[in-house]
């Protein structure tokens, strides 16, 4: 009996230590706690790191300008999903401006040869890869980004102001040529959009995204990249050029936005 009664004492004293050296399985709430944790760390160590990220792009380019809106979702540390709306104006090279004449008086300006405005519409899905991180808060974050998707071009006739034999009125090129008709200027921005003809096509980008941004909270950013697409349609800009049916172009944008 006194050996019985040591054995199970033994067993009880055993199973007491290995109770409180062993931790309690990890449920749920605690792997999610750490996950939490570790990240907040690489946050304080300048690392990007968020849930979803709203930005707003103002772009120059070497053939017009435009402008962007970007959400972003978070995948991991170092890619995160972008969802991509741009509006642009590509302008054709050989656009030149002159004044118009009224009464030899300088007017308005046009752009002679002009046959349309080529707006295009783009919507893209791609990524964004950290390849660099801020290393602290006031570092500089550098990231590839690559996207693609769908592109809808816009032609609207360019219309310009004339005058012949006293009368006023708009007219396109190349009508206005050989006519007699006097330019005066260039009708305006909002003329024209009811002879709007559509040209769908594709696009795709590479760039390199610089994020100086003081907080991980704001996106203030430099964005460097080519851009190329291509239109199921041949594009005319300038009379007596070429259409053409695929562009090519760098660009600089500057993203302003935010993190959360």
């Amino acid at each position: 009996m006194n050996k019985l009664f040591l054995v199970a004492v033994t067993l009880l004293i055993s199973s007491a230590l290995l109770a409180q050296t062993t931790p309690p399985p990890k449920g749920k709430k605690d792997a999610r706690r750490e996950r939490v944790n570790a990240l907040l760390k690489m946050e304080e160590e300048g690392e990007l790191i968020f849930r979803k990220q709203s930005i707003f792009g103002f772009k120059a380019a070497t053939d017009g300008y435009g402008i962007s809106y970007e959400i972003g979702k978070f995948r991991s540390n170092r890619n995160t999903f972008l969802l991509q709306f741009e509006l642009n104006e590509r302008k054709h090279k050989k656009e030149t401006k002159v004044s118009g004449d009224f009464n030899g008086f300088q007017f308005n300006s046009f752009v002679p040869g002009k046959m349309n405005n080529f707006f295009q519409f783009k919507v893209g899905a791609g990524s964004q890869r950290i390849i660099g991180g801020k290393g602290n808060k006031n570092g500089v974050a550098v990231a590839l980004v690559y996207a693609g998707g769908l592109s809808l071009g816009l032609l609207k006739p360019y219309n310009v102001d004339v005058e012949y034999n006293g009368l006023r009125f708009r007219s396109t090129y190349p009508k206005i040529y050989d006519s007699g008709y006097r330019e005066l200027g260039a009708s305006g921005f909002t003329v024209g959009w009811g002879d709007v003809k559509l040209k769908p096509g594709i696009h795709a980008k590479g760039a390199m995204r610089f994020d100086y941004g003081r907080f991980n909270e704001t996106v203030t950013a430099l964005e460097v990249g080519a851009n190329a697409e291509f239109y199921a349609g041949k594009i005319e800009q300038i009379y007596g050029s070429e259409p053409q049916q695929f562009f090519f172009n760098a660009y600089i944008t500057l993203l302003l936005g935010r993190r959360k």
